[in-house]
Order: structure tokens, then C-alpha cells, then sequence
């Protein structure tokens, strides 16, 4: 038997006002908000690891990273998501007040079981409608992999793997480090 629920309907502004008073994340998809699970430690790690590359990295640049706790907004969608990191380099996002971005040039995804269908599927169908976002990178918790994603001249996205003795390179903000490098630290978690 089908359902007739409906869920309430919240706009753009009601989600950011509940957002900054809620003790735990939620995306915006459309109208419906949606809690996100909370990360594991390796993930954590993972994203620590990378976004302390890239502070060093960017300190001549125009460029900004924000790991985990920022939202990109993409309003042709009508949607809120959180990226477990993102690099804008955008002069708008620099000078906005607001507490999200609209022009990411990277975003990092930090693959688990629960969420690796999504971050392959539809939040990189919704992020390839982000003019700016130059790259898309995926990164493995139980494998040193990582997967980008390029956007090149049409709109084509041309995969490359990266394996734990190879370097990976981001091309859209001049950044390489080892592979390896993103997992350090994670032969102390027992």
C-alpha cells in the first residue's frame, strides 16, 4: 500500500536559519532536508591530512579551502550539500558573508560504504552543474586510491586513478603530493 505522506516543505533561507542552530548536519535537497551521518575516524584523518597539504599549498594563491564543516549551494538545483572538502579561488565566495559557496574550483569526496553510491552518482551529477568546479576527487578509506574527475573542453569529465606509490595532481589549483600522503597517521588507530 502506497503512502501519503507528505514531507514539509522548507525553503532555501528556513534550511539555512535551522541549519546554524542544529547540533548536527543536514542537506538541502529541493525543499526536504536531510540528516548526514557523522564520519569515522579514518575518514577524519583523511581529510585532516589533505587539508593540511593544502593550507601550505595555497598560502600564495587566491584560493580558500574549507574541509567539512561548508556548504555548497547550487541554486539551479534548489540544492544544499556538504563536501568533506572544497577549494574556491572565486572573489565572490571570498567576499560573501554568507555561510556557503556558489563557485568551487575543487571538491573532495571521502568515500564509505554508506555513501560511496551517492558521492559517485547523484551529488557528482549535481556538482557538474557547478560552472566553475574544475575537478571532482574521490578518495578510498580502505584502499590508497584516489579517483579525479576533470572536467575538460564539452563538458567531459575524464577520469585518472591514483595508487599508493604514485603522486596525484590537481591541476585546478597547481597542488601534487603522494598518494600516500593523504593517509598518513592512520597506522596509529588500532
Amino acid at each position: 500500500m502506497k503512502s501519503n505522506r507528505r514531507y514539509p516543505y522548507f525553503t532555501p533561507d528556513e534550511y539555512l536559519a535551522i541549519e546554524r542552530i542544529s547540533p548536527i548536519k543536514h542537506e538541502y535537497l529541493q525543499g526536504q532536508i536531510l540528516a548526514i551521518a557523522g564520519s569515522s575516524k579514518v575518514h577524519s584523518i583523511i581529510v585532516g591530512n589533505l587539508s593540511a597539504l593544502l593550507v601550505n599549498s595555497l598560502k600564495e594563491k587566491p584560493c580558500l579551502s574549507y574541509a567539512s564543516s561548508m556548504k555548497i549551494f547550487m541554486p539551479e538545483l534548489d540544492i544544499f550539500y556538504y563536501s568533506d572538502l572544497a577549494v574556491t579561488c572565486d572573489e565572490r565566495d571570498h567576499a560573501s558573508q554568507e555561510d556557503f559557496i556558489l563557485h568551487p574550483k575543487l571538491i573532495v569526496e571521502v568515500l564509505s560504504d554508506s555513501t560511496e553510491a551517492f558521492d559517485r552518482g547523484e551529488k557528482f551529477a549535481s556538482y557538474k552543474a557547478i560552472p566553475e568546479l574544475e575537478e571532482y576527487i574521490l578518495i578510498h578509506q580502505k584502499q590508497v586510491i584516489g579517483e579525479k574527475f576533470q572536467r575538460k573542453p564539452q563538458n567531459v569529465w575524464v577520469p585518472s586513478i591514483y595508487r599508493e606509490n604514485d603522486s596525484i595532481t590537481l591541476d585546478s589549483i597547481g597542488f601534487t603530493c603522494k598518494t600516500q600522503d593523504l593517509y598518513a597517521n592512520l597506522e596509529q588507530l588500532t
